[in-house]
């Protein structure tokens, strides 16, 4: 982004929902009955237009809301401390809706049936969802479409401005979607209006959750990032303080980050995006700094969305654009050192940044961002072809990182090796033309010697 926006005048709002962020996606007569907000992506209970939205066609319609969410048998290929983080961070959700008059329902089984199933038993009137374009995600609404008997609207709750009105194809890089974003920030970053609390009991016997038997089920999530929406809030005001003002010059810089560590809340939906970018725009902190931010914040989160979005196979090589695929082609004989999947799973590779890296995530489940495009692009000379290489990244990110499964990640690993949202660059050895990074370019960032040598002390492993 060239420019930061102007922070909004107001610091809370009482406008309505913007009806361009909801989507009828199955029309059915009205009928009365309670509305179920379905959460599945925006799981908490401040800062989210899709809970906004269901509480106000609850007022209008003059009947309870409930929110529900459904525990899927896995989600492959997520982790037992994914599932910690989540279920820790949503108690949390579950007791800021209770002192609202608002119950949360856990369910458990096939998301989209068990949904559809809750809404014919409970006799819903409308069921709001949220919006997510992730392949996971687009079966289990399939699911619910096919099953239910009352409207069914989705809400873009994740996106500044919404991804379907912001582009309706899908965007070359980031400077094609940068000035439809801009245009449109004026009339849709504005401040959150308040979840009014509800007075309506819910009709008949509701679901009970033993949440200390469930948070038990789950473990205890790993200490790096503490879940729930009180942390992510406490992450970003430390972010404001310590990494905002360091963020233009340092940011890229794994050592001593000045990046906000805020991507595990955003991506369980902890915390909202537009929250973040009203309290950086209010931040004393200088303008080059905000601006760098805001344009990972908005423009290139918003571009990974918009990919997902229009482009089916999001996560195989046939996402690539077709100069990459020609170029990767053209090199898919040269001589490459194939490494084994446990040797890269263990970080025990010839390249020594690209083990601590792998470490850092082992420990953490976090990595640093431009790491991680680093330890990326590292895997295609390591495969036997560019389609075992995004595999690898997608598997190992996927599995191993708590933002992983998510639109950006799919980005990330389709930019890393085969071009996506990039140009073509002087061509090289396995690469072709697709864009290297080398651990002599890190070194001219940072002091490599010192982030190795911090991932392989023994205590750290």
């Amino acid at each position: 982004m060239t420019d930061a926006p102007a922070p909004p005048a107001q610091p809370r709002s009482t406008a309505p929902v913007h009806p361009a962020r909801v989507r009828r996606i199955l029309d059915r007569p009205e009928t009365p009955g309670p509305v179920l907000y379905w959460m599945h992506r925006e799981m908490r209970a401040t800062g989210n237009w899709a809970l906004l939205h269901a509480r106000e066609r609850a007022a209008a319609r003059n009947q309870p809301l409930a929110v529900v969410f459904c525990l899927a048998g896995g989600y492959p290929p997520a982790a037992m401390s994914h599932f910690a983080f989540m279920i820790h961070g949503l108690a949390e959700t579950a007791r800021t809706l209770a002192a609202k008059g608002i119950p949360l329902m856990v369910l458990r089984g096939a998301p989209g049936r068990e949904v559809a199933a809750f809404a014919r038993e409970t006799r819903a009137g409308l069921v709001v969802t949220d919006a997510d374009p992730t392949k996971p995600k687009r079966a289990w609404l399939a699911d619910l479409l096919a099953d239910a008997d009352c409207p069914v609207e989705e809400v873009d709750a994740r996106n500044v401005v919404p991804a379907r009105l912001v582009s309706p194809k899908a965007e070359v890089m980031a400077r094609t979607l940068r000035p439809k974003i801009q245009r449109l920030l004026p009339e849709f970053l504005t401040p959150f209006p308040e979840l009014t609390p509800q007075d309506a009991p819910w009709p008949g016997p509701a679901p009970r959750t033993d949440w200390p038997a469930l948070l038990a089920e789950f473990s205890t999530p790993q200490p790096s990032f503490p879940p729930g929406a009180t942390m992510a809030a406490a992450t970003l005001e430390n972010f404001l303080r310590e990494g905002l003002p360091r963020y233009a010059d340092a940011r890229n810089s794994p050592l001593e980050p000045a990046g906000s560590r805020l991507s595990p809340y955003l991506h369980f939906g902890q915390l909202s995006a537009q929250t973040v970018a009203l309290r950086v725009l209010a931040a004393n902190a200088p303008v080059e700094a905000r601006t760098a931010f805001l344009e990972q914040l908005i423009v290139r989160r918003e571009l990974a969305e918009n990919f997902c979005l229009y482009v089916p196979h999001y996560d195989t090589i046939d996402a690539f654009p077709a100069w990459a695929k020609a170029t990767l082609g053209k090199h898919a004989t040269d001589t490459r050192a194939v490494l084994p999947d446990d040797q890269l799973e263990a970080g025990e590779t010839p390249d020594p940044l690209w083990n601590a890296a792998q470490r850092q995530l082992l420990a953490t489940g976090h990595m640093h961002g431009w790491l991680r495009m680093y330890w990326a692009k590292q895997l295609l000379p390591w495969s036997r072809d560019a389609e075992t290489a995004l595999a690898r990244v997608l598997r190992l990110n996927d599995s191993l990182s708590l933002d992983g499964r998510d639109v950006n990640g799919y980005a990330g690993a389709a930019w890393s090796i085969g071009g996506v949202h990039d140009r073509p660059w002087p061509e090289r050895r396995v690469f072709g033309c697709v864009r290297s990074m080398t651990a002599s370019g890190a070194t001219r960032k940072f002091n490599v010697r010192a982030f190795v040598e911090r991932w392989t002390r023994p205590s750290l492993i």
